[in-house]
């Protein structure tokens, strides 16, 4: 069996980070969470620009941090793609991306072939002769991109590379950037805050806050069932997190959801209620009838959702719950930041599963 691409099993106390997380041989894996989660952190533990307190570092089964033993940056054989591509101005694009395959001992004319293979890989084989400083945004990351895969690194690693593109520029990207990992089988770390570049690379997810682990499994394991408040925004649902107080429903403070139950649920135990914005409908008062779920918010936010426009609250225990109305809807309830509303779920829309 094949060495893992990444493996972290450490703490880095001055940050107060502690995380455990493996990247198997061939699967990328987003690493997402709120600022000051730890993210660059970890890339910084893999890459050797930040050293473990405790435990260890393995890259491809080797061991480049921990007790004993410290790998520098250049040795690990990995390559890191960020939001600038930082490409070397007094050389061509060519000799850029040749730069890696030199530095580890390669000749010139073997590295300058290696460096043309790889700008063809990203569409911008026509540009090697080009100078830097001649390069749109988008034309200089595809460089980037190459230059990173030109040394045949054991792992890639991509902090926010399209954070810095305009919309189209980060569109054409994001396929170049599918490609070359999906395509290849090449393992990475992709630290990122867009959906679409989860959806594009991703196999597997980690969520951090805090420092922590504190939700992890595949794509679509995590955005079909988050357990974190970060993966429920990132996944767009609405999210509650707390006890099973009954076969499906679950408590968080003061806040109760009934809503249907996975195919064999605990009766006990951490749960989570999971339904869509669009599910749920804003009253100034409680309706009429008996509707299941019936949650009291003040506003907090509204924001504009394409065609819709999204209204988010707070409840009195402190649940984040946000509903999608139309303007004309908006108009007529005629509420503001600060209000006093009621968000209506049918206990039909709502999904309860263990967290």
């Amino acid at each position: 069996m094949s060495a893992s691409a990444l493996s972290v099993r450490a703490a880095v106390p001055e940050r107060d980070v502690e995380v455990e997380l493996t990247v198997p041989a061939g699967r990328v894996l987003a690493l997402l969470g709120p600022n000051g989660a730890g993210k660059s952190t970890v890339l910084g533990l893999a890459a050797g620009t930040v050293r473990p307190g405790s435990g260890e570092v393995q890259v491809a089964g080797r061991r480049v941090a921990g007790e004993g033993a410290w790998v520098p940056p250049h040795e690990r054989r990995i390559s890191l793609l960020a939001q600038e591509p930082l490409l070397l101005p007094h050389l061509d694009v060519l000799a850029n991306v040749a730069f890696g395959p030199r530095a580890r001992g390669v000749a010139r004319r073997a590295a300058d072939e290696v460096a043309r293979t790889r700008l063809a890989e990203v569409g911008a084989e026509a540009l090697a002769e080009r100078r830097v400083h001649r390069l749109s945004g988008g034309q200089a990351q595809r460089v980037a991109l190459a230059r990173a895969l030109a040394p045949d690194p054991h792992l890639l690693l991509l902090d926010e590379p399209l954070s810095a593109l305009d919309v189209d520029a980060a569109a054409q990207l994001r396929q170049v950037l599918r490609a070359a990992l999906r395509g290849s089988g090449r393992a990475a770390v992709v630290v990122t805050h867009d959906l679409l570049d989860v959806l594009a690379f991703a196999d597997d997810v980690i969520v951090l806050e805090g420092g922590r682990v504190v939700e992890q499994g595949t794509t679509a394991e995590v955005l079909g069932r988050p357990r974190s408040g970060f993966g429920a925004r990132l996944a767009g649902v609405n999210l509650l997190l707390g006890e099973r107080v009954a076969t499906a429903a679950v408590r968080a403070g003061d806040d109760v959801v009934h809503g249907l139950a996975n195919a064999q649920p605990a009766t006990t135990g951490r749960a989570a209620a999971a339904f869509s914005p669009r599910a749920v409908a804003v009253h100034r008062a409680a309706p009429g009838g008996s509707p299941r779920n019936v949650l009291p918010v003040r506003v907090t936010g509204l924001e504009q959702q394409g065609a819709l426009v999204r209204v988010r609250g707070e409840t009195a225990s402190g649940s984040r719950l946000a509903a999608d109305v139309t303007p004309a809807s908006l108009s007529a309830l005629q509420i503001g930041v600060g209000d006093d509303v009621v968000l209506v779920v049918k206990a039909a829309e709502v999904e309860i599963y263990d967290a």
